[in-house]
């Protein structure tokens, strides 16, 4: 079996509050180990480049929205980003 490690060195988000940080975080790691197993390791892995920087686009989130729901959403933006 072959395994795989994500490292993300800095994550930057603006207009979220500050206290839901660690939630949207742990919400992001366990999405992106979700997409990596179930849609597979994007091109950009294959190739076995470093990236220094990756802007996965905007998204909307609706007000209220738990930080669960955030992470989510931003880790589903980061796959995105990985796969072109």
């Amino acid at each position: 079996m072959k395994s795989l490690e994500v490292y993300i060195e800095e994550l930057v988000l603006h207009g979220f509050p500050t206290g839901d940080r660690y939630r949207i975080a742990e919400a992001v790691e366990r999405e992106l180990a979700r997409l990596f197993a179930e849609q597979g390791v994007p091109p950009s892995f294959t190739r076995g480049a470093d990236i220094p920087r990756l802007d996965g686009g905007g998204f909307e989130v609706a007000q209220g929205s738990k930080p669960e729901v955030i992470g989510a959403q931003v880790a589903e933006a980061v796959y995105r980003g990985l796969s072109r």
